[in-house]
């Protein structure tokens, strides 16, 4: 009888998500044990349980998936994970909190790509507006994009306090500065969209954060991307499925969320294949995410 490939699901929140369960057994999983409203201390246990319980050779076959909706706790969750291994008794290990590290993954890339065959340059001392920068994606696509050398701004909706808070986290965590902006009103998302050269939107759904005049008006803006696809989309004239494609009638070049999902999409379902894959236990996070995000783009 062949080894069996089994993932067991971690989430702090009371429901497993049904897209990520959906998405590890498309992807070839043999069986899945979702575990619901964990806490951090009670990571370690549950990874001992699922490694003590299969011989060493059968640590890749064992893996550990951490869900939720906060980038910071996936994080020190998937630390924990990590710290439980006792080798020779290992598991594979992989954090996509609300799909937040795939989908900032196939953000920067997407913006990344458009830049380099449409401008010829990279990322790198590029001035960068993150809007919905306090939310799991918007954070996630703020470090990606700050250890890639961008120069991210994290603008915030209510002013400056919590942006300001998610600043100090990135450097204390990642190493990197970021810096903050008002965006409290649309004079003030005017003046930030008018200094930026990219702009990453992930705002909350139905919510439009930019017009199409403010987008129009931005002389310095090159690319423009928004993950949200219920109406009102984030950026006024940006096309669903607009992948490179200027917006309205302007030079800026945009990037919409269903362009975006479908390289979240194969990002996410290629790492639980490399999981399965894999002959050694591994360690995937947004940093291997955006890893293959980009190798997608191609």
């Amino acid at each position: 009888m062949a080894d069996k490939n089994i993932l067991h699901m971690l989430t702090p929140l009371k429901h497993m998500s049904p897209f990520d369960v959906n998405m590890a057994l498309d992807a070839g999983y043999d069986a899945i044990a979702p575990y619901t409203s964990v806490e951090l201390r009670e990571v370690a246990g549950l990874v001992q349980d699922a490694i003590f319980s299969r011989p060493p050779k059968l640590g890749a076959r064992t893996g550990i998936f951490i869900a939720g909706k906060d980038a910071v706790v996936a994080l020190d969750m998937l630390d924990a994970a990590a710290k439980a291994r006792v080798p020779p008794f290992e598991a594979s290990i992989f954090a996509d909190p609300a799909g937040s590290f795939t989908t900032a993954a196939a953000m920067v890339a997407g913006v990344e790509y458009v830049l380099k065959t449409h401008h010829g340059r990279s990322l790198r001392a590029l001035r960068i507006a993150v809007f919905g920068a306090t939310g799991v994606v918007g954070y996630c696509a703020a470090v990606i994009a700050a250890l890639e050398g961008g120069e991210v701004t994290l603008v915030g909706h209510d002013g400056l306090a919590r942006v300001g808070a998610r600043a100090a986290e990135i450097k204390a965590r990642f190493g990197v500065s970021v810096a903050v902006a008002d965006g409290s009103s649309p004079a003030k998302i005017a003046l930030v969209a008018s200094q930026a050269q990219a702009i990453f939107c992930a705002g909350k759904a139905g919510v439009q954060i930019l017009t199409s005049a403010q987008v129009a008006a931005a002389k310095d803006l090159l690319v423009a991307t928004d993950v949200n696809a219920v109406p009102p989309g984030g950026i006024e004239g940006l096309d669903l499925f607009a992948n490179g494609v200027a917006i309205g009638a302007s030079r800026v070049l945009g990037i919409g969320p269903l362009a975006i999902g479908n390289v979240k999409y194969k990002t996410e379902s290629g790492l639980f294949r490399r999981m399965i894959a894999s002959d050694r236990p591994v360690r995937f996070d947004f940093r291997d995410a955006f890893a293959l995000a980009r190798e997608l783009n191609v």
